[in-house]
């Protein structure tokens, strides 16, 4: 198995922080910089998968969640990230991902528990960007191994994050 070299380990996981920073600060811009021209986020989460290309489409995917009512107070946790070298400038990774809501006094709620299938990529100019983001729910399947599991249940839509048409 091939080994990342801890310098760009490094930097992927300074990426995917960069990530959750930018989204959860409602900075559109700083987030659609993390991404390459060509980059595509599919969010397979709700009944129909949202799909996001290129920059501009990253940056109109923050600023709607920026402008969405029931967004603003959420923080998007990556965890235990799993680095498969595609080569020496492309990279599969995939994480954990929880989205808590912190909003008034604890307990905080817990929004979204899942996992990120992404291909990073060295840019041209040296950075790691992100080329593909996958975002899904914690079913489907990635729990294929247990019996009676492995079928993706889609959950419906919440009106707060409802995408302007």
């Amino acid at each position: 198995m091939a080994r990342l070299p801890v310098e760009d380990r490094l930097a992927i996981q300074d990426l995917m922080s960069a990530y959750s920073w930018a989204l959860d600060t409602g900075d559109p811009e700083a987030l659609a910089a993390l991404f390459t021209e060509d980059a595509q986020v599919i969010e397979q989460v709700f009944e129909d998968p949202d799909v996001w290309d290129g920059r501009a489409g990253v940056a109109a995917m923050g600023r709607h969640y920026a402008n969405s009512k029931g967004f603003p107070g959420r923080q998007h946790h990556v965890t235990m990230p799993v680095f498969t070298p595609q080569g020496p400038d492309a990279v599969h990774v995939k994480a954990f991902a929880f989205v808590t809501e912190c909003h008034g006094e604890p307990p905080m709620v817990l929004r979204f528990s899942g996992h990120y299938e992404d291909e990073v990529v060295r840019d041209s100019d040296g950075e790691w960007r992100f080329r593909r983001r996958t975002i899904r729910l914690w079913d489907g399947e990635v729990l294929k191994n247990f019996p009676g599991h492995g079928d993706f249940v889609p959950r419906k839509r919440p009106p707060e994050l409802m995408l302007a048409k």
